[in-house]
């Protein structure tokens, strides 16, 4: 029998296959090379692309489109509806649809009909739904885009439930376990007892964060890339000195929101103060990257100093832009510092976990960290301070959700 689970992520989705207990993940890209498929959309021809196709499209470009990132981070919030793509309305739902058709579309090419039923991934706690109303809207357009793409039964699970399940098939044991899912826009963490050989697990308590690895990348953003585009500057207004509106470098820190900088009324705004600024090249800069859509390029530059401090104590940045070009060493222990608040706060969330899960960190069996921003030390440091490095383990960092979650899919159906 074969049971399908979906990782629909912030940053990257996955897809698997579970056939009696053995599981396939679907490839993408030109040479079937990846495990993942990119979360972005990409408006710029006869029809919107997606996924690897998006980012060759966008890459190849010889006129202006758009790139849309993040869609996730949206799901949760009442206030963003829809945008308008040059003379077309889209509704969250919409875009979401989309991506949602173009992933099941390029997994079918290779691991052929999905079928009607899925195990579809959500976070404990969605980017911006931090309350009831919230979460109940975020998984709705989830629902619904996904029901758009030929899935009539849905079944929500947490992804660090999923990622437990991946972890669990590797056991021959009963334990007690830490799961924390690290993606792009959430970090989820699970506290379970796994028995295996009964197929039996009770969770015993769960947290979650809307912070994770795009809100490290905001910090590289802010202390290497804002400045040279302006921001701590000044324009004068009314024979007044004052400072350019911190509003805009904030939404250049987020991804979801860098494609949706580029409209009419911000384009005046930007026009305007760089006629008032104390240095203008700085603001036309920032003018050209949000003119041509270079979200995508200096997303990738931030990724690759992140990744390279993942092992390194340096990185060297480097983004390139016909108005701009920004070379800079950033030293990890610089990194660490700026990210120390959203460390406390995933620090907090785990003590959270073990208090209301009534466990001692010498309780915990094992400690399984997935999700790319695990392999950022300072991260994996809060796990071996408590639990012991003996006892942390990474997993598959990308497709262990999607792997864990096929495996769900295929429990419900044998429960059935």
């Amino acid at each position: 029998m074969r049971a399908v689970g979906i990782d629909f992520g912030t940053t990257n989705c996955a897809v698997a296959v579970a056939t009696d207990g053995v599981v396939e993940t679907a490839r993408f890209g030109v040479d079937k090379t990846l495990e993942t498929f990119r979360s972005v959309l990409y408006f710029g021809g006869k029809k919107p692309l997606a996924g690897p196709a998006a980012i060759d499209a966008y890459l190849a470009r010889e006129t202006p489109g758009r790139l849309i990132q993040s869609l996730k981070s949206f799901l949760s919030g009442a206030l963003f509806r829809e945008t308008w793509v040059e003379s077309q309305r889209y509704s969250v739902e919409d875009l979401t649809a989309l991506l949602a058709r173009s992933l099941r579309e390029e997994a079918e090419r290779q691991l052929g009909d999905l079928g009607k039923r899925v195990v579809l991934g959500r976070p404990v706690r969605f980017v911006g739904g931090d309350t009831k109303e919230a979460d109940a809207l975020a998984v709705a357009r989830l629902e619904q885009a996904f029901r758009r793409a030929g899935f009539d039964e849905i079944l929500f699970e947490y992804e660090p439930v999923g990622a437990a399940y991946f972890y669990e098939s590797t056991l021959d044991r009963d334990e007690r376990i830490v799961i924390a899912d690290f993606g792009g826009g959430t970090s989820d963490f699970t506290l379970l007892k796994v028995a295996p050989r009964v197929k039996r697990r009770g969770i015993l308590s769960t947290a979650g964060l809307p912070l994770a690895g795009d809100s490290f990348d905001a910090k590289i953003v802010r202390h290497v890339v804002s400045p040279m585009l302006g921001l701590g500057t000044h324009y004068r207004s009314l024979n007044k000195r004052l400072p350019m509106p911190s509003s805009l470098y904030l939404k250049l820190e987020k991804w979801h929101y860098l494609s949706f900088l580029k409209t009419q009324e911000t384009m005046r705004m930007l026009t305007s103060l760089e006629v008032q600024a104390e240095e203008p090249s700085k603001i036309e800069a920032l003018i050209n990257l949000v003119e041509n859509d270079a979200g995508y390029n200096l997303h990738r530059a931030v990724q690759r100093t992140k990744v390279e401090l993942s092992s390194g104590e340096k990185s060297e940045f480097e983004f390139e832009d016909p108005c701009v070009s920004i070379k800079q060493t950033v030293r990890r222990s610089d990194f660490e510092a700026w990210i120390s608040g959203e460390l406390l706060k995933i620090s907090g969330a785990v003590d959270k976990l073990l208090i209301d899960g009534k466990t001692e960190p010498a309780q915990v069996d094992r400690v399984f960290l997935t999700g790319g921003t695990s392999l950022v030390p300072s991260v994996r440091r809060i796990f071996v301070e408590r639990f012991g490095a003996d006892r942390v383990q990474a997993g598959d960092e990308f497709t262990s959700v999607a792997r864990g979650l096929a495996l769900r899919a295929g429990h419900v159906k044998n429960a059935g």
